[in-house]
Parts: structure tokens; C-alpha cells; sequence
């Protein structure tokens, strides 16, 4: 027989594989060298003594091999030989393949053979002929199946072999339960099936479980049954449960229980056979919070009362919440709370607590009527709930009061007063409002009139200066266009003078008689031209006349033309 597997298929490993040669924890049975694992330092590691479990294969198991390095082939041919030996049919076929005709095994494939009601193996890829007719005779071929298939079960020869993630819940001849994991075995069922019950997924649970208070999801659970016949041959059969798989996430827990003992599960992938251990419930170990409403409570003078509580916890010792009985914190935080709410209501009286707008975060004035509620609430009730709460293993971390509704007449009296107080206070504070808007109305208007005479001031001091600006502009241009003139009227006369002068001293320049005769005749041409063409000389000289007649005369002329 090979050699048992390093772990008890039933065995419960707590922080999962490492390497491929190795766990960094497992239970395995107290006084063995096989299952104990690659143990790790962290102090984080705990062992379940309710979990653990015989390992299956450590004791001999006939007509069972369990799979070792050789695989499946080597496990069917030392199954074959274990069969030789003890005088049954062998499984392995001595058919020899061939290549040209025939049913095709492909590698890493086995053939199934029905011989006469017992299983024949084809264990070499190849073809198989239909001929000779003697061998086939009281056979027929079944198919294939592959080398790496989980479950291989045929004419009671059972094959099973799981991966890493996989378990495989088996139930052997003698109804015996157990749990293989990373393994896998080969049997022929002379003394009675192994019947394969379930293939579990370990990381993908189908059940999910919730706290049903706050919500919180606490892990997820496979139950795997197993279906019996208990009466005669024709009476119905009855399912059990024979395993229960969990993966709880981290941070939570499980508690099991054994008779009358508990013991804490921590998070991880868990398997659990054993008839005598249930599952109590499962926890979370993070902070909860959760709104609590109350039931009545009765004031001092007998005033009903119902409160509605915020609650903040964690839990920190899961054993001690199972031992007192109760399923969730919520439930053992309720009780508590309403009883130590109960003691310190009864000792105040409804004036006391009606005072208080809210419970917590008031002003000073508003805690100087109330402040005994206040201080027995905030002290009182946290302290005691505290106390209470870590006989539980819970750590209580906040207390707070959101509502609180009052009944009966005295109540419904006190109400209507407060409510009619309440609306006088809302319509004073409406007056109020309404006067504060009207005065920031008549602000507003005030401070536009300031504005726009201060923009008329603005803009009658921009037009004044503009004014002035503008007639310094054209005074600036009148000179200038003044003094332009008189420099221009300055240069022309000089010019011209200039001109005068050159042409005078071209003509002094000039010697010859006739060149000068000639020049003075140019001259008075010029003086005669500009007269115009209207102009009459007549030669007084010869004419005998006096010169202020002709002058007189030629006035006269003069005035007779402009008429």
C-alpha cells in the first residue's frame, strides 16, 4: 500500500496551504507524525480539538489505494496486483492496441470494459479491434473517461481524485464518513461501494449566513446529506446530514459544541464530521451599531415613555455570549438595556425629562432644567450597560438616545401645552422675522439712494472736467495755429524779400544798355499787366490836364462801375 497522505482527509486546516509541500496549520490525531503540518510562529494560530479527525487512510484499508506520486495508472496496477494476490479477477485488460482499426483511447484517457458484470481497464492509448470475436465475447465497451476526472465510478471500481480547492465527501462500505482533500484514491468494491456523496467548492459556499439584526454577513455553510433506507426494500428513504462545510471570513467565528462543551472556531475553511458536534452560531468580531427602540417604560408619576436607543459594540470574547444562551449581541444587549433603563426612568419624573429638547448636545440652558436626566442617561445607564455588557464579552462603545415619545393623558395634556408653546414661540419668532426684514428692506433702499447720488456726484465732476479739459484743448489749438500762421506769414515775407534782393542784384549785376533797356521794359510790362485788362492809360501830359482832375475823374469812373 502507498503511503497514507500528509493530512486526515476529515482533518480541518486552519490558515489553508502555503507551498505544495506544506500547511502552515492542521489538525491532525494527538501522537502522530503525519498531519501536523508546517507549524508557523504567528500567535494567531489555534487549534480545533472538535474538528479534528482520524486520518482514513492510516490504517489498512483493503482493496484501497490511496494516490501517491504514480497516479492513477499506478494506483489501478497495484490495485490489479493486490487482486492477483488474494485470488479475485484482475481489472486491467491484456488487450494489446493497435493502430489502423478499432476504438480509439487517446492519451490520457482510460477504456471501460463490461466483462460479464466486472470492470476491465484499458490503460494504453491506442486502437482496439473488434476481432477476434473471442475477445469480446461476454464484453462490451463503455467509452472513456480522462485521467484527470474527479469521480470515475464504474461496475463498482471507483476512482476519486480532488484538487486544492475541492473536497470530496465519501461514504465507505460500512457507512463510514469521511472527507477527502488535495488526495485521492482508487477502490474495487469487494466488501461493499464507495459511494461519492458530494464535490464541495470550499471557497464558494451556496448558503450565505447574515446576522438577522444588523445585517452583518457572518460566512457561508454547505450541508451534505446522505440518503438511507431504514424500513423494508420498498419503504421511502430519509436524508442526513453527515458533513458541514464552512468558510468563515475574517474577522468572525464560529462556536461549536460538544455535549456541554463550547469552543471557538476562528475564520478559515472548516469541515466538520463528527456526529456529536453541532454548529452554535457563528459571530463577528468587528464593531456593530444598531438603532434599539424600547418598550414603555413608566416615569416616577407613572408617565409611559418609549425611547429609541443607538447602540455601538464589538464583541470581544464569543464563548462567554454562547455560554448565557443568546444568539446575537443585539440579544443580550436588549434585556440588559432595557432593564437598567427601566431602574433609572422609574427614579425621574416626567417634568425632568419633558424639558430636554434632545439628549445630548444641548446648551447650557437649556441642561439647567434637565440636567438629572441628562446625568443619569450619560452616566448611569453607559456605566452600567458597560459592566453588564463585558459579563458577555461585549465592549459597549457608544450610548445615545435619538427619540422619545410620551404617552397617556398626562402626556397627550403636555403636549398639546408644549405644542401650543411651541406655536407662540413660532409666531414671536415670525413677528421678529418679519420686522428684521422690513428694517433690511428700508436699509437697502437707503444704501441704493446713497449709491446713486453718489454716482450722480460722479459723473456731474467727469462732465465738469471734461468741460474744462476740452476748452483747454481748443485754446491750446487756437495758439498754436496762431503761432503756426505767423511763423509761416514770417517766412513767406522773408522769402519774398529775399527774392527782391536776389533779383535786385541780378539786375545791378547786369552792365549792357540794352540788356537793362530791355529789363525796364519787362518791368513796366509787369506793372502794366497787373492793371488788368479793363485798364485805360491815357497820357496827361500831352492832354494839358491837371492831376487831381484826373484823379477826380477816374473816382467818379470808379463809383459808376460798382453800381
Amino acid at each position: 500500500m502507498p503511503t497514507p497522505s500528509d493530512f486526515g482527509d476529515g482533518a480541518t486546516v486552519i490558515e489553508g496551504a502555503t507551498a505544495s509541500t506544506g500547511y502552515a496549520y492542521a489538525h491532525a490525531p494527538s501522537g502522530s507524525s503525519r498531519g501536523k503540518g508546517v507549524e508557523s510562529s504567528s500567535p494567531t494560530k489555534m487549534q480545533s480539538t472538535f474538528t479534528k479527525t482520524l486520518d482514513y487512510f492510516s490504517e489498512e484499508r483493503p482493496y484501497v489505494v490511496h494516490l501517491g506520486k504514480q497516479g492513477v495508472i499506478g494506483a489501478l496496477q497495484e490495485l490489479d496486483e493486490h487482486l492477483r494476490q488474494t485470488g479475485y479477477n484482475k481489472i486491467l485488460s491484456d488487450k494489446v492496441p493497435t493502430d489502423w482499426i478499432g476504438k480509439e483511447i487517446a492519451p490520457g484517457q482510460i477504456g471501460l470494459i463490461n466483462h460479464g458484470g466486472l470492470p476491465k481497464v484499458l490503460t494504453k492509448p491506442g486502437r482496439y479491434p473488434g476481432f477476434p470475436l473471442r475477445n469480446w465475447w461476454a464484453r462490451s465497451y463503455k467509452g472513456t473517461r480522462g485521467l484527470s476526472d474527479t469521480v470515475i465510478n464504474f461496475q463498482g471500481l471507483t476512482v476519486v481524485q480532488v484538487s486544492q480547492n475541492q473536497a470530496a465527501v465519501i461514504s465507505d462500505p460500512q457507512n463510514q464518513i469521511f472527507v477527502l482533500k488535495n488526495s485521492g484514491f482508487v477502490a474495487y468494491g469487494i466488501t461493499g461501494s464507495y459511494d461519492v456523496l458530494a464535490i464541495v467548492d470550499q471557497t464558494h459556499l451556496p448558503n450565505l449566513i447574515k446576522d438577522h439584526v444588523t445585517g452583518a454577513i457572518l460566512g457561508r455553510s454547505l450541508e451534505v446529506r446522505m440518503s438511507s433506507t431504514t424500513g423494508p426494500m420498498d419503504s421511502a428513504t430519509r436524508d442526513y446530514v453527515v458533513a458541514l462545510f464552512l468558510d468563515i471570513p475574517a474577522n468572525n467565528c464560529a462556536i461549536l459544541q460538544s455535549g456541554n462543551n463550547l469552543e471557538l472556531l476562528p475564520a478559515g475553511q472548516h469541515c466538520i464530521t463528527h456526529p456529536n458536534v453541532t454548529l452554535r452560531g457563528l459571530y463577528t468580531l468587528g464593531e456593530n451599531q444598531f438603532e434599539m427602540p424600547t418598550k414603555d417604560i413608566f416615569t416616577r408619576d407613572q408617565v409611559p415613555v418609549s425611547l429609541k436607543l443607538y447602540l455601538k459594540w464589538q464583541l470581544e470574547e464569543p464563548l462567554k455570549l454562547a455560554t448565557h444562551g443568546y444568539e446575537t449581541p443585539y440579544d443580550a444587549l436588549r434585556d440588559k438595556t432595557q432593564s437598567i433603563l427601566t431602574q433609572i426612568v422609574a427614579h425621574l419624573d416626567y417634568s425632568s425629562m419633558v424639558k430636554q429638547r434632545s439628549l445630548g448636545g444641548d446648551t447650557v440652558e437649556e441642561m439647567e432644567g434637565s440636567s438629572q436626566f441628562l446625568d443619569a442617561l450619560r452616566t448611569h445607564a453607559m456605566d452600567d450597560l458597560h459592566t453588564a455588557a463585558l459579563e458577555y464579552g461585549i465592549t459597549l462603545k457608544d450610548l445615545a438616545v435619538i427619540d422619545r415619545q410620551f404617552k397617556g393623558e398626562i402626556a397627550s395634556t403636555m403636549d398639546k401645552l408644549t405644542k401650543r408653546a411651541l406655536q407662540a414661540q413660532v409666531e414671536a419668532a415670525n413677528v421678529d422675522r418679519e420686522n428684521s426684514n422690513k428694517v433690511k428692506q428700508e436699509e437697502g433702499v437707503l444704501s441704493v439712494a446713497r449709491i446713486k447720488a453718489q454716482s450722480r456726484n460722479a459723473e456731474a465732476d467727469a462732465e465738469a472736467y471734461s468741460t474744462i479739459a476740452a476748452a483747454k484743448a481748443v485754446a491750446e489749438r487756437t495758439r498754436i495755429e496762431a503761432a503756426a500762421e505767423a511763423h509761416a506769414t514770417r517766412l513767406a515775407a522773408e522769402a519774398e524779400a529775399e527774392a527782391i534782393r536776389i533779383k535786385a542784384r541780378a539786375d545791378a549785376d547786369v552792365e549792357d544798355e540794352f540788356a537793362q533797356e530791355m529789363g525796364r521794359r519787362r518791368q513796366e510790362i509787369a506793372r502794366v499787366s497787373a492793371f488788368g485788362n479793363k485798364a485805360v492809360f491815357v497820357p496827361t501830359e500831352a492832354m494839358g490836364i491837371a492831376a487831381p482832375a484826373l484823379a477826380g475823374l477816374a473816382a467818379g469812373v470808379g463809383a459808376d462801375l460798382r453800381k
